[in-house]
């Protein structure tokens, strides 16, 4: 089956969850006015349904392939970054000084949905130069932007991100890659770097490369980090491209998943030192490369997002066609598997999933605009201290769900699942990459718990709640059986998790112990109550809509979703609860059961 972005949907959650019109009136989206954002939309849907979506399942069967030093990407990988540049889609939120289109995050985050749907394997490459060029906005000198940013936000130069050694993934404390400091005010890059998206390929004639590395006298720990940009080529005066830099790729890895995407080692300073020029200051560098990877949080929650998509797409063609068995109440001796209870179920919990992952990326994308956008300081401050808050539940969750909505994909297929030939398997073996890069969903946990919990003595942390509390109430004013049941199952999950915040910031200040060995079920648990209180919302909208003579039968949809969301998982708040306020001690004396 193939893929079809589902753009009403995505306007929909942008206007629910991000207050997409909401920001058009009041001037925070201005440039998304007068159906701005639909067109540009149903323009980049184009190019994932009839670009990339045809490439999904070569870029998984014959994937990229290194030799001697140089790596070929699948077929018609080429072609299709050759389209992605001349389509400008690598300028939708670059600034405008550097010939980029300006345009918000909340618009670029429905472009990466529908794209990483198509094919998520491709899009890694163009999301680390999406990352990449705003921390060059944000850090890099003039000289830097003038030589660079152009190229990058057109496209004709892609971008990677070098954090990752041997020995330094999630702890970057012994990072080992040197830098040497020269007479002319560059460096000396010394080192090697692992599991790099796209260090190397054929899709453009050069790339620049961002390196975490470390000077000499360089303070002990992340405080003694710098930032570098390393260009697989020289740049000339006139723009022009020079003499090849001492960097090389040195092999790529042989992966569960995301077949076309190389996955690169990269080595650095093999022939005297690769040429790297600094970004911000000495030993700042890992404030700076923060700037893309929570850029890069955001859209690795959107690919949960999107395989999850790809993946109930897929199920639900599927459950349509195949028949086994005979309904109750059916007339002919086999049904469509649709029509038995527990398919229905799990497509249904696929959707409702899918689309509570999809509203927390949206809501995060939106809080992130108006960080930026809006006309009050004060308001920029509340929206980037929420920005900061939802960062890591946009990205831990959001990509949870991506793996477990592929796993029930397969489920849905039955054995045929199991079979590649289906291409359900495809799904669940891409997705799984998703909880781990980027900063372990474990991290995004401790992230949140120990930084983002404790924000201004919990406050951000209250108004949150208070503004799903604010939803529920309106469900509740709102006259049908069906919003009277979400209310119920919302306020009540919002209850157990209000309670597990105050039990969390507690401990904070008694037993950090305790407190993170309940980090990853409290993520799981906000992204549920965030995720439904949104998907409330979206009901609400489609319940106006309706009483205001809107006939579309996609309304009704949107109902029943939220309502099986509250009743099939908010459900589970409780247990959550229970867990992160009552399982410390299993978890802190595990180490007899552990012991062999």
């Amino acid at each position: 089956m193939a893929y079809r972005a589902p753009v009403s949907e995505m306007v929909f959650m942008m206007n629910a969850a991000a207050g997409l019109q909401d920001g058009i009136a009041d001037g925070t989206y201005a440039d998304l006015a007068d159906g701005m954002a639909e067109a540009t939309l149903n323009e980049a849907a184009k190019y994932a349904e009839n670009v990339l979506g045809p490439l999904h399942r070569v870029g998984d069967q014959v994937g990229s392939k290194w030799k001697d030093g140089v790596v070929t990407t699948p077929p018609g990988w080429v072609d299709a970054y050759k389209q992605f540049v001349e389509g400008g889609w690598q300028s939708v939120t670059g600034s405008a000084d550097h010939g980029g289109m300006g345009l918000p995050q909340v618009l670029l985050a429905g472009c990466m949905d529908m794209w990483s749907a198509a094919n998520m394997a491709f899009m890694l490459g163009p999301v680390l130069t999406f990352g990449a060029i705003d921390a060059l906005e944000a850090h890099a000198s003039d000289e830097i932007k003038h030589t660079y940013l152009e190229k990058m936000i057109s496209g004709v130069w892609p971008a990677t991100m070098n954090l990752t050694e041997p020995g330094a993934g999630s702890d970057l404390n012994p990072l080992r890659t040197r830098a040497e400091r020269q007479s002319d005010g560059t460096y000396k890059i010394f080192g090697q770097k692992i599991f790099i998206t796209y260090g190397e390929h054929d899709m453009s004639d050069n790339i620049v490369h961002l390196v975490l590395a470390r000077l000499p006298d360089a303070p002990a720990g992340t405080k003694g980090i710098s930032l570098f940009v390393v260009p697989k080529f020289f740049v000339n005066a006139d723009g022009s491209l020079g003499a090849r830099n001492d960097v090389r790729c040195a092999g790529i890895e042989h992966k569960l998943g995301i077949h076309g995407s190389p996955t690169c080692i990269m080595v650095y300073g093999d022939e005297g030192g690769a040429t790297g020029y600094l970004v911000g200051e000495e030993n700042k560098g890992l404030a700076c490369m923060f700037t893309m990877m929570n850029d890069a949080r955001l859209a690795t929650g959107l690919q949960g997002v999107a395989i999850g998509e790809a993946s109930y797409q897929h199920a639900l063609a599927y459950a349509n066609e195949r028949k086994q068995g005979k309904a109750a109440g059916a007339t002919t001796p086999l049904s469509p598997i649709i029509a038995h209870p527990d398919v229905k179920r799990m497509l249904m919990t696929m959707k409702a999933l899918t689309l509570s992952a999809r509203a927390v990326a949206y809501l995060t994308a939106g809080v992130i605009d108006r960080s930026r956008r809006a006309k009050d300081p004060a308001a920029r401050k509340a929206a980037a201290e929420r920005a900061g808050l939802m960062t890591p539940i946009a990205k831990g969750y959001s990509s949870d769900i991506g793996c477990e909505v592929a796993s029930l994909g397969v489920q849905v297929h039955g054995g045929m699942g199991f079979i590649e030939e289906t291409g359900a398997a495809q799904f669940m073996r891409d997705a799984r990459i998703v909880p781990i890069y980027e900063g372990t969903n474990g991290i995004q946990a401790i992230d949140l718990v120990t930084r983002k919990l404790p924000m201004n003595g919990g406050a951000v942390m209250k108004a949150e709640i208070a503004d799903m509390r604010a939803t529920v109430e309106q469900l509740r004013a709102t006259n049908d059986p069906s919003f009277g049941a979400m209310a119920q199952r919302l306020g009540e999950g919002l209850d157990a998790f209000e309670r597990a915040t105050d039990w969390l910031l507690g401990k904070l200040g008694s037993n950090v112990q305790d407190a993170l060995a309940g980090a990853t079920p409290y993520l799981r648990l906000f992204g549920v109550m965030r995720g439904g209180a949104t998907l409330g919302a979206m009901a609400l909208a489609a319940h106006k809509a309706r009483a205001g003579g809107d006939s579309d039968p996609a309304h009704a949809g949107r109902i029943a979703t939220a309502r099986f969301f509250a009743e099939n998982v908010v459900v589970g708040a409780d247990g959550l609860e229970a867990t992160i306020t009552g399982a410390a001690e299993s978890v802190l004396t595990a180490d007899l059961a552990l012991a062999g």
